[in-house]
């Protein structure tokens, strides 16, 4: 079958990364269901040779996997805390106010726009997921539900909604309609607006061995290289660019009108964009380098996992995230070698982990069970869970942290980074 680029219409005829087959990441499974077939599909990504944007084809629709959404962004405190000094930041540099009018694309359940509303100042969100957007609503966000697209755009602009700013935080990633969905974002945009976006960056997934985050959710993986094309040929200029720790290495960048940009563009521009080029991201041998390193890491952590269990230890994971499933499934791990994983949110506590049929249970089972380890699925959260587990330490009980490389902590507070 061709493949074409999503973005520029090259052919795809390099391969990134294999990863085998695997369920939809988000697709949890009921206890009456566990007997019934699960669908897999291919978990290939290529490399376009001609604009370098790693990117995965389109094999299930947007609507089978957002249409009711697992995840809700509440329930992570460090996520809630990134949201509101991202509020206070943002509303000082563009000197938002009463007057000025906030729109989130992939708002979820009001994790962020939240803040704006505590401040007085008119939002409102576009989110797919309904059970998600009830989330929202019922904190006093007001929220759209319906995927967004140029004409979803169009309509809203028609309606007098054009925005002052446009916030998408993980959600460029998500979307098979690449070159739609950014002239969406100029169509919805005032002519002196600014577009924020964050999205886990392609340079921190390749030296740090992310490939966990690789999903069928996840589309496109982006460069600075990458998306400033991307927007450019949309009429639309990249001015600033900030790198996040969040998500395990994000960038957040800052987009206006092509011929509005501020006096001074951001050297941290030039500066990224060098950074990438001296890391080989627009020389194509530097993809196809990248697998060795994903069958070291899962060639480690399976040993681990087997040691562990013919020492007789007790072995349970923490978390339920898209970037576990995608890790367990590819390394075959399933419940001969993790007992159970818990979650804060309820919205797992009680399903099954896809493709593994890892029982899920509330955090509480860790204390009642006593496990030797504790896997940590959302690596890029181990602060926040080694603080929050803390009291395994009473029995003896340890950290794993399987990205980028398998490591033991033996005492939470140590190197609880990330």
């Amino acid at each position: 079958m061709k493949l074409d680029c999503r973005f520029c219409g090259a052919s795809l005829r390099h391969v990134f990364l294999d990863l085998g087959m695997s369920p939809l990441a988000n697709s949890y499974v009921k206890a009456e269901d566990l007997n019934k077939p699960e669908k897999f599909y291919p978990l290939c990504v290529y490399i376009c040779e001609a604009c370098f944007l790693v990117q995965l084809p389109e094999c299930e629709s947007p609507d089978q996997i957002f249409s009711d959404y697992a995840y809700f962004s509440s329930f992570s405190a460090s996520w809630l805390q990134h949201a509101r000094d991202y509020t206070g930041m943002v509303i000082d540099r563009l000197k938002l106010d009463k007057f000025s009018r906030v729109v989130e694309i992939a708002s979820n359940d009001g994790y962020l726009l939240q803040y704006f509303v505590e401040k007085g100042i008119p939002c409102y969100g576009v989110e797919p997921a309904r059970n998600v957007a009830s989330a929202a609503i019922d904190r006093g966000v007001p929220t759209v539900v319906e995927f967004f697209s140029t004409q979803k755009a169009e309509e809203l602009k028609s309606q007098g909604k054009e925005a002052d700013l446009v916030i998408g935080n993980n959600v460029l990633a998500h979307v098979p309609r690449l070159n739609d969905f950014v002239e969406g974002l100029k169509v919805l945009l005032k002519p002196s607006g600014t577009i924020t976006m964050e999205f886990p960056h392609l340079l921190r997934l390749m030296e740090e061995n992310q490939f966990d985050t690789i999903y069928h959710e996840h589309y496109s993986y982006f460069s600075l290289f990458t998306v400033r094309r991307i927007f450019a040929s949309h009429g639309l200029t990249l001015y600033d660019v900030e790198r996040l720790s969040t998500h395990g290495g994000s960038l957040r960048i800052y987009g206006c009108h092509t011929g509005q940009e501020p006096a001074k563009v951001s050297a941290q521009v030039s500066e990224l964009l060098s950074l990438e080029e001296e890391a080989g991201l627009t020389q194509l041998n530097t993809y196809v380098q990248f697998r060795q390193k994903v069958l070291d890491t899962k060639i480690g952590l399976v040993e681990f996992l087997i040691s562990a269990k013919r020492r007789g230890k007790k072995v349970a994971a923490y978390g339920a995230p898209a970037k576990g499933n995608t890790l367990l499934n590819v390394c075959g791990i399933r419940s001969d070698l993790i007992d159970y994983t818990v979650d804060l949110s309820p919205h797992k506590q009680g399903l099954y982990l896809p493709g593994t049929h890892i029982p899920i249970y509330a955090p509480n089972e860790v204390g009642r069970t006593r496990p030797d380890y504790l896997l940590i699925l959302p690596w890029n959260l181990r602060r926040e869970i080694t603080e929050q587990m803390s009291f395994i330490r009473e029995w003896g009980g340890q950290f794993v942290v399987p990205v980028p490389q398998l490591e033991i902590i033996a005492d939470a507070s140590a190197r609880a980074t990330g």
